[in-house]
């Protein structure tokens, strides 16, 4: 997201490369494959990734990702194209797994900036293919971020995160054959955001406001509207702007919250049990390339064949040059080695 953010007296770049002070040291790895490029060259293109696990054979699993200039993409996780659909400006996805091997994808769609719209598909698991399925409010504004969190077997709440700092939780029935959503709660965060994620386990929404930190908000509709900013944009830890959110969620209540500190070209690691600072890293030059100005991340933990023992952590790489933008694929297993480990 290169936009900028006038937050207090100070006009912030989006896509700043030197935090206000020096940063944490974040440690480095390397990335082990990465996806042919997005289809639109030139131009700040890719933005946001979601990994598809398959629980049958984790080394033909998926990674559905956005070009934010022409519609998303399905990749393997060798890095090549397995499926496309061309619907125009979709910025931000998320899927998940819902009953009877029904993988369900949405994607921000901003094609109308005054209003949201939420894109929605079955994921073909056999054939990588984007079912069309339709399309929901997203609320009034300029779609920008978007996650979901599973209700019910036929029933899903979907984050529409707009431009304006608005957050419309819409409620999708997907019980009949087209779907349906309407506005079930509306959140609201002081500046620009986009990057969410929940955790289904503790009912807990986090949200990226890219000049000033992550908040924190009961995911539940019936949960108070209000939260709290439990990470602040410090310029060390986590630098602006905070871009995407993910979760490594592995026994109950414990992993960690990831965000994209794009000011640095890292990745901030927060504990979920107590949302303590619990590392930093960049993935570093090699053969696939470093990552830069990241937008979107995904990470999802088991193993994902030889290549991604213990997980795999999917970035939007914001270079990439001389070639379009891409993603980047990364070990989890990498990640905790660099860190010394897991910490809890």
């Amino acid at each position: 997201m290169r936009a900028w953010v006038l937050a207090g007296a100070a006009l912030l770049s989006a896509c700043a490369t030197v935090p206000p002070v020096p940063s944490t040291p974040a440690v480095v790895v390397t990335a082990r494959a990465e996806t042919v490029p997005v289809g639109t060259a030139n131009a700040d293109a890719a933005d946001d990734p979601a990994i598809w696990r398959n629980p049958a054979d984790p080394a033909q699993s998926l990674i559905v990702a956005t070009d934010k200039k022409a519609g998303l993409y399905v990749y393997g996780l060798d890095g090549q194209r397995r499926g496309f659909d061309g619907a125009g400006l979709l910025n931000n996805v998320d899927l998940l797994d819902l009953d009877d091997g029904f993988v369900l994808v949405a994607a921000s769609d901003r094609n109308d900036i005054a209003n949201a719209k939420i894109r929605l598909y079955r994921l073909d698991t056999a054939t990588a293919a984007l079912v069309p399925l339709g399309t929901v409010t997203g609320g009034t504004g300029e779609g920008y971020g978007l996650c979901l969190d599973r209700i019910g077997p036929k029933s899903v709440d979907a984050f529409s995160v707009l431009k304006d700092g608005t957050v419309a939780q819409v409620r999708i029935d997907l019980s009949d054959a087209a779907p349906s959503g309407a506005i079930v709660r509306t959140l609201k965060i002081p500046t620009q955001t986009e990057g969410c994620v929940v955790d289904s386990r503790t009912h807990r929404l986090f949200v990226g406001e890219e000049a000033a930190g992550i908040w924190q908000f009961d995911s539940r509709a019936e949960g108070p509207a209000t939260g709290t900013l439990v990470a602040r944009v410090d310029g060390q830890h986590l630098v602006a702007d905070v871009e995407g959110l993910a979760i490594a969620a592995d026994a109950a209540g414990t992993g960690y919250l990831i965000a994209s500190s794009q000011g640095d070209n890292a990745y901030a690691l927060f504990r979920l049990t107590d949302l303590a600072p619990a590392g930093r890293f960049r993935i570093g030059r090699s053969a696939f390339g470093a990552t830069e100005e990241t937008d979107g991340i995904a990470v999802a933990l088991g193993g994902f064949g030889p290549k991604f023992p213990g997980g795999l952590f999917v970035a939007q790489d914001g270079h990439n040059a001389p070639a379009a933008q891409n993603f980047k694929l990364a070990a989890w297993a990498d990640i905790l080695a660099a860190l010394g480990g897991p910490n809890k």
